[in-house]
């Protein structure tokens, strides 16, 4: 069973106690659990919980890069915890418990300070993914959303455009998947278009979705508190904002 979650924000034992939940609630063991960006990939906070404190996680842990990680040493923090989480680059696939993926991290650019040099998501990102023989990936997992499937702007957004990157419908339309699953707007999102059921997840804290071998998705909505501190107090003035 995969498990999938987003915008952790360096709140990393999230993810083991959301892993609990998931199992408590099926009986069945998560297998692999896929963070959706906004993990957290920054030195400081990495240092603290795996090397400090000796911290690892209940289960496989990979993830895509969002648009708030520590890019100008991305590679680096990449390769220093391979011993504690994989990463998965854009545009390529896996299989994840039984499940065939493909992974695009990355976001649309939206300005300086929500999209740093490094996470948005390039033209050649787009072909790479069309690449694929169609009808190869069972879900899509993304960190923004693709433009024009009904995601709309959170109140104060609207001088960016219509949210999500351009050509993801395309993408959509070739690989043909089951699911394509996404974070980045902090909020649930569920629509069927064009045979594809396009899921939005909400913040770690809030809950995760569940994927089956047989291609069945379950959202899962459970209310963590994540401690209070510096993390929690930026990423609640993000959240003022509209969207992190």
């Amino acid at each position: 069973m995969l498990l999938l979650i987003t915008d952790v924000h360096c709140q990393y034992h999230l993810i083991d106690e959301q892993v609990a939940v998931a199992e408590r609630e099926t009986g069945r063991p998560v297998t692999q659990v896929v963070v959706l960006g906004d993990f957290g990939l920054f030195a400081h906070t990495l240092q603290d919980y795996f090397r400090r404190q000796g911290r690892r996680f209940a289960r496989p842990v990979s993830f895509l890069e969002g648009n708030h990680e520590e890019f100008g040493a991305f590679a680096d923090l990449v390769d220093q915890y391979r011993d504690c989480f994989t990463h998965l680059p854009r545009a390529s696939v896996h299989c994840l418990a039984g499940v065939r993926i493909l992974a695009l991290g990355g976001a649309a650019y939206m300005d300086a300070m929500t999209t740093p040099m490094g996470c948005e998501i390039r033209p050649q990102d787009i072909e790479a993914c069309l690449a694929h023989p169609a009808g190869s990936v069972d879900v899509i997992l993304s960190h923004d959303c693709p433009r024009g499937i009904g995601v709309t702007n959170a109140p104060g957004f609207g001088h960016y455009g219509a949210p999500g990157f351009p050509r993801g419908r395309e993408i959509a339309a070739h690989l043909r998947p089951r699911h394509w699953v996404f974070g980045h707007h902090h909020r649930w999102f569920e629509r069927d278009q064009e045979g594809v059921s396009y899921w939005g997840l909400a913040e770690s804290w809030k809950g995760f979705a569940l994927v089956t071998e047989g291609q069945d998705l379950r959202v899962v909505k459970n209310l963590v508190n994540p401690p209070a501190g510096v993390w929690t107090r930026l990423w609640r003035w993000l959240r003022s904002l509209g969207r992190g």
